[in-house]
C-alpha cells in the first residue's frame, strides 16, 4: 500500500522503518530533510512538499510533537485540508489534545476528508521490537483502511470507537498513569537507597509481584541504572502531555492531584537543564531532593 508519512522524529523514523520492512510504498516529508537519509536508503521516496504528498491520494500518517505542529501541517497553506482529495484519509498518530482532534475532525469532514486518531503506546525500542500499542478511533471503514498500516507498525490496535477525540483522551490518560508510576518508583528507590537497603532487591520485589509489567520492569531498570541520557521520551514532551491531561481534567471538573505532582517534578527537572533527557529524570530530581545525587 502507498502511504505518506509526515514527522520523522525518533518515533516517526522507527515507525516508518516498520512500514518499509512490511513492503509498503512509503513517501516521506519532514521539515528537516536531513533526517530522511536512512529512510531514502531503505527505499522511501521524498516528497517536495506537504501538498505534493497529500495529492497522491494515499493515507497520510502524521507523527508530530505537538498541537502547533499538527495545525501547521493540517491547516496551513498547502496543508492536508487544502491538499487532500475528497475521501482522503489523515491518520494522526501523535499525542494531541482531545479538543484539537475534535476541531480537526470537523475541518476534515467539511473538506469531505476523514480523520482517524491513532496515538501510540511505547518507546522507539518498542516499535523496533514490534511491541507498540495503537489506540485507534474514527469511522469504521477508515479504521479498516488503516489497519494494514497499524499491523505493520505495532502488535495490537485498541479500538476506541468512532470519535477520534476519544483516542487522544485515552492516550493522555495512559501517559499520566505512566508518569505517576515513574514518580512513585523514583520516591521508592530513593527511600530504599537512603535507608541503606539494596534497590535491586526492591526491584525484584516489585517486578516479580504485583507490578510485573513492561512499564515497571523497564523503567525500574532504567532508574536504577541512571539511564537519564538513553532518551526514548524527553522530559519536555512528558511535561507537555501531563499539562494536557491536567487541562482536560480542569475542563471536565476532575481533580488530578497525582498528575500535579508529576508536573512539579518535571518542571523542576527542566529548570535545571534536563529538558532533553529522558523523562525518568523525575527519579533523578527525587534523588537530588533526597541528597543522593
Amino acid at each position: 500500500m502507498k502511504v505518506v508519512f509526515i514527522g520523522l522524529g525518533r518515533m516517526g523514523q522507527a515507525m516508518a522503518r516498520r512500514l518499509l520492512a512490511a513492503g509498503h510504498d512509503l513517501v516521506v516529508w519532514n521539515r528537516t530533510p536531513g533526517r530522511l537519509g536512512e529512510l531514502l536508503d531503505l527505499g522511501a521516496t521524498m516528497a517536495d512538499s506537504i501538498a505534493q504528498a497529500a495529492s497522491l491520494g494515499a493515507p497520510v500518517i502524521t507523527m508530530l510533537a505537538d498541537d502547533d505542529a499538527l495545525a501547521q501541517v493540517a491547516r496551513g497553506p498547502g496543508g492536508l485540508i487544502e491538499s487532500l482529495p475528497a475521501g482522503g484519509l489523515h491518520i494522526a498518530m501523535g499525542t494531541h489534545r482531545s479538543d484539537t482532534i475534535r476541531g480537526l475532525t470537523a475541518a476534515h469532514a467539511q473538506a469531505d476528508q476523514v480523520l482517524v486518531a491513532a496515538p501510540v503506546l511505547g518507546r522507539p525500542t518498542a516499535v523496533a521490537a514490534g511491541q507498540l500499542g495503537i489506540i485507534a478511533a474514527g469511522p469504521g471503514d477508515a479504521i479498516s483502511r488503516a489497519q494494514p498500516l497499524f499491523d505493520a507498525i505495532g502488535r495490537r490496535t485498541f479500538a476506541a470507537g468512532a470519535d477520534p477525540a476519544t483516542a487522544s483522551l485515552l492516550k493522555l490518560t495512559n501517559n499520566m498513569v505512566l508518569a505517576c508510576a515513574i514518580e512513585v518508583m523514583g520516591e521508592a528507590f530513593s527511600l530504599v537507597e537512603k535507608s541503606g537497603a539494596d534497590p535491586e532487591v526492591l526491584r525484584d520485589v516489585l517486578t516479580e509481584g504485583l507490578f510485573s509489567s513492561p512499564a515497571y520492569t523497564g523503567y525500574s531498570r532504567a532508574i536504577i541504572d541512571r539511564s537519564w541520557d538513553t532518551v526514548g521520551f524527553t522530559a519536555a514532551l512528558a511535561l507537555k502531555d501531563v499539562d494536557l491531561a491536567l487541562a482536560t481534567g480542569t475542563a471536565n471538573g476532575v481533580p488530578l492531584p497525582s498528575a500535579e505532582v508529576c508536573r512539579d517534578r518535571l518542571t523542576r527537572a527542566i529548570a535545571v537543564g534536563d529538558a532533553d533527557r529522558d523523562w525518568i529524570v523525575m527519579a533523578l530530581a527525587q534523588a537530588r531532593a533526597s541528597g543522593l545525587a
